[in-house]
């Protein structure tokens, strides 16, 4: 198993993403091996809250051209962590 830190990449913070976390749900970039299991562990042991639910996508990668040469983008995933309504909010702005 990967280390929890190399699980969760990066928080996607998108006007869309901004309205659910008013209802604790928060949007996250994982590896595309994660389980939702794994992913439910990483955000419990690098933000100290309480998971209730997890939702995942998968995104293929899209075809690219630059003149002769042609490729895939990069495939990725995306992970919509609910939170229980005991647990604290998420901060990803602090000052």
């Amino acid at each position: 198993m990967a280390n929890v830190r190399d699980i969760v990449k990066r928080p996607i913070i998108t006007e869309r993403s901004a309205d659910l976390m008013a209802e604790k749900k928060y949007t996250f970039e994982v590896i595309p091996s994660a389980t939702k299991h794994q992913i439910r562990n990483a955000v419990e042991e690098i933000f100290g809250v309480e998971v209730a639910s997890v939702n995942t996508m998968n995104y293929k990668g899209k075809f690219k051209r630059f003149g002769r040469y042609s490729g895939y983008t990069r495939k990725r995933k995306k992970a919509i962590v609910q939170l229980t309504p005991e647990s604290r909010d998420l901060e990803f702005f602090e000052e």
